[in-house]
């Protein structure tokens, strides 16, 4: 496993932290894994940013550069998304987690706050499924549920408040993805329109697409499966480090999802963005002074 860093001026931000870098590591199954760095901060409490289906590391720079200014800040380009390579293998939760893993002992990073935005917390679920509190000291998780099938929503274990997707949603979604130009470009718009709220540019809309679709369909469609089949229920309450859970009244989860999330793991704070606060399932791109606001808050309660 190798890294290395380099100067970097990245879209996003109209006032970057100096020293901005850009890296990479290199995993066992070697895929060169990019990533945007920003801060120093306290060396034992540094902060990754995990980002969600189809979404990048360029899309938290509001992140980067808020939160990076009094600590240090790494926001990750999973497999196949962003900068990082797209290797034809890889698209489940459990080899993201694996990745994920490696880029903390890659960069040596103990003790660190691990955000996992949408699929981006299935990782962290998985990551701690698989490592536990290795090199993890605290779990920001931002508007996600840990089970999304409608089918699997009762399966003896505490149902959510309502199941998210029925199958047609994330089956259709796959077969549109290994489908023609016109089909995948469908789908893309579809998912992005998910994510925001109306009232959002759409020059942003338009970069939120372009952002999609650097992850190749194919593997959206595999990744895509993936993460509806996953039930995570579990891991929660077996989750033994601090949690903030953030929601967003205006997300497409079902409402009472966040509390919900929170009360499965113990002694989880929720945190819910209202309508009036930009409360999206990107409530951090939306309303990123009060999101970084929010996460710093927490952090400073607990470190």
């Amino acid at each position: 496993m190798i890294h290395a860093r380099y100067p970097v001026n990245v879209e996003g931000s109209s006032t970057p932290v100096p020293g901005r870098r850009e890296g990479e590591i290199l995993t066992d199954d070697g895929v060169r894994l990019r990533y945007q760095e920003a801060g120093s901060g306290n060396p034992g409490h540094p902060l990754v940013l995990v980002p969600g289906f189809g979404q990048t590391a360029a899309g938290f720079a509001a992140q980067i550069d808020g939160l990076g200014r009094h600590r240090r800040v790494i926001a990750l380009d999973q497999r196949g998304h962003g900068r990082s390579e797209r290797p034809a293998h890889g698209y489940r939760a459990s080899r993201l987690a694996m990745d994920l893993h490696q880029v903390l002992e890659g960069l040596d990073l103990r003790d660190a706050t691990l955000l996992g935005h949408s699929l981006g917390c299935s990782v962290l679920w998985c990551h701690w499924d698989l490592f536990g509190s290795d090199r993890t000291g605290r779990l920001v998780l931002v508007d996600q549920s840990p089970v999304v099938s409608s089918e699997f929503a009762g399966a003896g274990q505490e149902a959510p408040p309502a199941a998210v997707f029925t199958r047609d949603m994330p089956l259709g979604f796959a077969a549109g993805l290994r489908g023609g130009p016109d089909a995948v470009d469908a789908v893309v718009r579809a998912v992005v329109a998910m994510l925001h709220s109306p009232s959002l540019g759409e020059d942003e809309v338009r970069w939120l697409v372009e952002q999609t679709r650097l992850l190749p369909p194919r593997h959206a469609a595999d990744l895509l499966l993936d993460h509806y089949a996953n039930d995570w229920r579990d891991v929660l309450p077996r989750i033994t480090v601090p949690a903030l859970v953030i929601g967003g009244e205006l997300s497409f989860l079902p409402p009472g999802t966040t509390e919900w999330v929170a009360s499965l793991i113990p002694g989880a704070r929720a945190r819910v963005f209202s309508a009036d606060e930009a409360g999206s399932h990107l409530m951090f791109r939306e309303n990123p002074a009060l999101f970084n606001r929010v996460v710093a808050d927490f952090l400073d309660s607990v470190e």
